[in-house]
């Protein structure tokens, strides 16, 4: 009575697991049974009305111990207290803080431009020296464009990409430090730092938060989690005023966790939720002038 399973069945598990696991938790299990099933060509006759009213009692009875709080985003600001904790003439916090400037103004995952270990590079995967280049608009506006060979929804690659920024956390500065610094060949790690033999060494993820975490502290900080690197890029991006859209498409955002952050953040909205809004009034100047 196992495969193919049953609505029943189904309903017996999830019921079984609810109060226990996060819903979440629970949704990768069924997910896990439906994945058995089209691999080894069951059919799947759970009604999928019934599956997420089941979900939702889940989601509803998830207990506290399995509930993470909210994640904090970066912010220039905090960027810019870790940076006062660095010793940028060392390879290693050179690195660190070229891929934490990279990786937020670039809008990207932070493990995107570090390494699972140490010595886990790989060319075709990861990022090199290689896949970086420079754009201009037509009004000579430059971008640094960094080429993904390998993301998590983009198999074959894809491009990111920041520009230049006023202030002390202004990425491309920091970026071409490390370079200088820890310099290599071409195929290396974009962000490999040398070691105290003279070595290249990729920047693992662990690494990376490990001395940001210790460079917090040292500033009296509360210490922030990897993905609140991505989150806080999207949150800068549109106190500048940038639109949702735009952000959304910068920071290749595919699901509705773009939305979730966006309505835990009322200063993003302000702006559009006045009585006069600045956005309303730009355009009737631009059309009064034009008329």
């Amino acid at each position: 009575q196992r495969a193919p399973c049953s609505q029943d069945l189904l309903a017996a598990f999830v019921s079984s697991l609810a109060g226990l696991y996060s819903g979440a938790t629970i949704r990768n299990y069924v997910a896990g049974i439906r994945a058995w099933h089209i691999v080894h060509r069951m059919p799947w006759k759970v009604n999928d009305i019934e599956q997420n009213r089941l979900f939702a009692s889940a989601d509803k009875s998830t207990p506290e111990s399995s509930k993470r709080p909210p994640r904090q985003p970066f912010t220039p600001a905090y960027i810019s207290a870790i940076k006062d904790q660095l010793d940028l003439s060392l390879p290693f916090d050179v690195a660190v803080f070229a891929c934490l400037t990279t990786t937020f103004y670039c809008c990207a995952r932070l493990g995107e431009f570090t390494v699972p270990a140490k010595y886990a590079f790989k060319p075709d995967i990861h990022v090199k020296r290689s896949n970086v280049r420079k754009e201009h608009d037509r009004h000579g506006n430059q971008v640094t464009v960094l080429f993904l060979p390998r993301t998590k929804t983009a198999v074959d690659g894809e491009d990111v990409f920041f520009a230049r920024q006023e202030g002390p956390t202004d990425p491309e500065a920091a970026l071409q430090h490390h370079l200088s610094i820890n310099d290599g060949p071409p195929d290396s790690a974009l962000f490999a730092y040398k070691s105290s033999n003279g070595t290249l060494t990729s920047l693992s993820r662990s690494d990376f938060l490990h001395r940001i975490t210790r460079a917090a502290a040292d500033a009296e900080l509360d210490p922030l989690q990897g993905h609140g690197i991505r989150i806080g890029a999207t949150l800068e991006y549109l106190l500048r005023g940038l639109s949702f859209e735009t952000v959304k498409q910068l920071g290749r955002w595919k699901s509705e966790a773009f939305a979730a952050y966006l309505r835990k953040h009322a200063r993003i909205l302000a702006a559009f939720m006045q009585a006069v809004p600045v956005l309303h009034t730009a355009i009737e100047k631009l059309f009064s002038e034009s008329s």
